[in-house]
């Protein structure tokens, strides 16, 4: 008798036993990414799944992760639909090769602020002297993986506003003032290898350093939409 010719594909015959390798990880975390810009997952189910991607030790432990998302190029044409201006990005798409957008902010009896999209040098310096500053970072860029913001406020304020995918470590003193953070903004909610790190450091004299995390506008779109 003729043997009968094995038909199957690789992955049928035992692919889905094949170990993973790092691209084959960075390929579903990627995917995962742009599902939670998209609102497909939400924080707490991108970091649960990420968690599962970076312990896959096979292909088959990496496929179920991504079975109920579309294909890596539906999600850029639907992207592009669902945010006019530039996609969000999370993690450690924020670390950038860009030119710093600046290195000081300073308010002497006024105001100064930096928000929106600009790109964060590893050193940046904000001085408030009976003045305020608000430093929002929930659409920044990073030049370096970990940065230090030195917030020194005499007589004034300094509030530093932080998205959910950034680590923030704060390091100031108050003399006779207050330096330190609202809500939980040590851990963030949403991990991804590679996230930057914000060092929060310096010293309010007689005012305050105010750090805390806020939702993205997009994020806050997307509430409002669902609750309608």
């Amino acid at each position: 008798m003729a043997d009968t010719a094995d038909t199957s594909t690789p992955d049928e015959s035992g692919g889905h036993r094949i170990r993973a390798s790092d691209s084959d990880r960075d390929a579903v975390a990627a995917r995962l990414r742009d599902a939670l810009a998209e609102g497909r997952l939400s924080p707490d189910e991108h970091s649960e799944r990420l968690d599962a991607v970076y312990g896959a030790k096979t292909r088959g432990e990496l496929e179920p992760l991504t079975t109920d998302l579309p294909d890596s190029a539906a999600p850029a044409r639907e992207a592009a639909s669902a945010f006019p201006s530039p996609r969000p990005v999370y993690g450690a798409e924020r670390i950038v090769n860009n030119e710093a957008s600046g290195a000081v902010s300073i308010a002497v009896m006024g105001g100064a602020e930096r928000s929106g999209h600009w790109t964060v040098p590893a050193r940046y310096v904000a001085t408030a002297v009976m003045g305020g500053i608000g430093l929002d970072l929930r659409e920044a860029l990073f030049t370096q993986r970990e940065v230090t913001i030195f917030a020194v406020t005499l007589m004034g304020g300094i509030e530093i506003i932080v998205p959910d995918d950034v680590e923030v470590r704060v390091h100031g003193a108050g003399v006779m003032g207050g330096f330190g953070s609202s809500g939980e903004v040590a851990t963030p909610s949403v991990t991804d290898p590679g996230t930057p790190i914000v060092h929060i450091a310096g010293l309010a004299v007689m005012g305050g350093v105010g750090v805390e995390r806020r939702k993205r506008k997009h994020q806050k779109r997307r509430e409002i939409d669902s609750s309608e």
